[in-house]
């Protein structure tokens, strides 16, 4: 190999090198969708409950309290919150029955969040807080509204974590691509502070 050519290849593994550095530095596609859609779902809430406040003022708007149920379901989504990260650790650090255990105790918990705001729900009918239909305050269907999309934003990362978790106990593989753990560890993350945002928001103005 002459001087020229051994000076050309180390040009070209300078180059590459270059290229997987700038790679590495750009954002992963499926994270900038994933932040795209938060920020949708920020600005949707943001409205949600802007609107709350402008409707408040009008005449026979109620005032209630928050079913106790809501504040033990905040507890249980703080947790799950706990359990997510320590499950995206464990995966990074190849600890892969770790990782399962506190992968399924996040989904567990995340079903049990459901639930609780069913009943927190029905709590709000049998205390007779109407929250649709004939009769129904504007303010308990606002609530409805607020924390029954938010419920529906957490089944949709239940489902997500349910996927990804099936997906590790595949044998064919061993990739260990920690990009969908973290996507879905990011999403769980922001739909707890957002429930967070809501308890707040709910009891400050009640």
């Amino acid at each position: 190999m002459t001087w020229a050519s051994a000076a050309a290849d180390r040009e070209r593994q300078k180059s590459d090198m270059e290229v997987m550095n700038a790679q590495r530095k750009k954002i992963h596609p499926y994270k900038f969708s994933l932040w795209l859609a938060l920020a949708g779902i920020i600005m949707m809430f943001a409205g949600l409950t802007s609107a709350y406040i402008v409707k408040r003022s009008q005449p026979g708007w109620e005032s209630f309290t928050l079913p106790k149920i809501f504040i033990y379901s905040t507890v249980v989504m703080v947790l799950s919150s706990i359990t997510v990260q320590m499950a995206l650790r464990a995966f990074k650090e190849r600890e892969m029955a770790r990782y399962r255990v506190f992968f399924a105790v996040t989904a567990i918990l995340g079903l049990a969040f459901i639930i609780m705001q069913v009943l927190g729900f029905y709590q709000f009918q049998a205390s007779g807080k109407k929250m649709i239909g004939l009769g129904s305050n504007p303010a308990y269907s606002f609530v409805l509204a607020i924390a029954g999309l938010h419920a529906l934003h957490i089944l949709g990362g239940f489902i997500a974590l349910v996927i990804v978790f099936f997906k590790t106990l595949s044998t064919k593989k061993r990739l260990y691509d920690a990009i969908p753990v973290e996507i879905v560890a990011t999403y769980w993350h922001f739909v707890d502070i957002l429930w967070l945002y809501l308890v707040v928001f709910f009891s400050l103005l009640h």
